[in-house]
């Protein structure tokens, strides 16, 4: 056979027996594509800022597979052949089965609770933390016991399986049904999956797998984004569970691409903090379940252990009551939760006030000091403001707004708060405190835990008394600030 080039785009292919002409445009060729590292923005051409997340110096080059679509072609792969999953054909939205599917319960309760219950069969679940934080003692302590009654597989990539092994032995974990391997390919991974048919399939982590069909080095923005698509798919197939470790980045969101947060069906985060023994479980996305739903641990030497009572742990509070000091009721997920707030006020040595809050949004800290200056009469334009939330948790509601200005007003004038004492309500502009989602479902927590009196907005006042605890509902910030001079 012979090849003569005729012009651009277009070359003469003389075989033996027949003469073709092909139109070399045509043939599918590499793609270079310039992708950021933090975020998975695309971008035709290089350049120093990412316009999206706002980072330098993070777009790197790689290039896609030669398969124009760049992904596996499941459809003609002989290893998924039979593997057609419950959508083979089309049919109307009332024909669909309805019978709830059945959920494996993990028999961890907070980790079932911010799952929505269990892990739902065909499901794609990514969980993220930082180095150290739990997620493979959690994933091991889980997958034991799972072990006994499914069939398991424990996909380890940056650990080998020695390591795993002495960690279930350290934890006294049973080892005689658990199936671990030890492989990067997702090819590979799928390969042995078919052969074994798990229940429950681990991936740990997704950052060190790759696809051979892609050329690029393993956790790059391709790799990651082509090998969570491939074992999603796999997994929707054959209606395996699919549990992948992700790792995060220095602001602490999961590294890789976004579109890697769509391809999933429920995301968590493993949280903790350097000088604390208790880590958090907090739901991002989940198809099947609530948001925001939040799972507290305690980190020991038998592994992790659910603390099912968090409100306890955060509530270590000294008899004597102090400044600065006041207790509020979140709402996590589908369930109230008592948490401290404490703040600190003091004169400042330098031209700008600082203003630093922890555990809570600084912007908000700003509005609120500007609402109490307004509509309280409370001048902090020469003050250090600090406020932290105890325990390390960080709350996003705006429920938390009267307890944090009841902190902030405590400290300022140095009178301390009963600590029987619990409060909870968002503050407007004007400096009207509205009505929070569940205020009935919160005093009833607060009662549970001893607490006398709650300050509460006036819609949230309970039609009927509630016995142990006396409400107090305010419909402004000049209202709750006059009952505070009053005690």
């Amino acid at each position: 056979m012979q090849s003569f080039y005729l012009s651009a785009g277009r070359a003469l292919v003389i075989k033996a027996t027949e003469i073709i002409l092909l139109d070399i445009s045509t043939v599918a060729k590499n793609k270079i594509q310039l992708v950021c590292t933090d975020c998975g923005a695309d971008y035709a051409k290089w350049q120093g800022q990412c316009t999206e997340c706002k980072a330098w110096n993070t777009l790197k080059e790689f290039r896609e597979a030669k398969d124009p679509t760049g992904r596996p072609n499941f459809a003609q792969d002989e290893r998924f052949q039979g593997y057609t999953g419950s959508q083979a054909g089309v049919q109307t939205l009332s024909a669909v089965d309805l019978a709830d599917q059945t959920r494996i319960v993990t028999g961890i309760g907070e980790f079932d609770r911010v799952l929505g219950g269990g892990l739902v069969p065909g499901s794609a679940v990514l969980i993220g933390g930082h180095p150290g934080a739990g997620k493979s003692t959690l994933l091991l302590q889980t997958l034991c016991h799972l072990a006994r009654d499914h069939s398991v597989l424990y996909v380890t990539g940056e650990e080998s399986v020695q390591q795993i092994a002495l960690r279930a032995q350290r934890l006294n974990l049973p080892r005689d049904d658990l199936k671990i391997l030890c492989e990067t390919s997702v090819v590979r991974i799928t390969e042995v999956a078919k052969g074994l048919d798990p229940k429950i399939l681990v991936i740990d982590s997704i950052q060190v797998m790759f696809a051979p069909d892609v050329d690029s080095a393993p956790g790059s923005v391709s790799q990651v984004r082509e090998s969570a698509a491939w074992l999603t798919r796999f997994a929707k197939q054959t209606g395996t569970i699919l549990i992948m470790v992700g790792h995060v980045t220095k602001d602490g969101t999961l590294a890789g691409p976004k579109v890697l947060e769509h391809m999933i069906d429920a995301s968590v985060m493993l949280e903790s903090s350097a000088d604390s023994r208790y880590r958090t479980l907090r739901a991002i996305k989940n198809r099947f379940g609530a948001v925001n739903e939040l799972g507290v641990f305690a980190m020991l030497d038998s592994g992790m252990k659910e603390v099912k009572n968090p409100s306890s742990i955060f509530l270590n509070r000294s008899d004597a009551a102090s400044s600065g000091s006041i207790v509020t009721v979140v709402w996590e997920g589908t369930r109230p939760m008592l948490i401290e707030f404490q703040a600190l006020v003091d004169g400042t040595t330098m031209g700008h006030p600082r203003r630093v809050a922890v555990g809570l949004d600084a912007n908000r800290l700003n509005m609120l000091l500007a609402i109490l200056n307004r509509h309280g009469g409370v001048f902090t334009g020469d003050q250090d403001v600090f406020i932290n939330v105890v325990g390390g948790v960080r709350v996003t509601e705006t429920a938390a707004d009267l307890a944090s200005v009841l902190a902030i007003l405590s400290s300022l004038r140095d009178r301390p708060l009963p600590n029987e004492w619990v409060a909870f309500g968002e503050i407007g502009l004007n400096g009207e405190v509205r009505p929070v989602p569940n205020g009935q479902e919160r005093i009833v927590e607060a009662a549970k835990h001893g607490f006398k009196k709650a300050i509460v907005p006036l819609g949230n006042k309970p039609r009927k008394p509630i016995e142990g605890i006396s409400v107090l509902a305010v419909k402004s910030l000049d209202e709750a600030l006059k009952h505070l001079r009053d005690e």
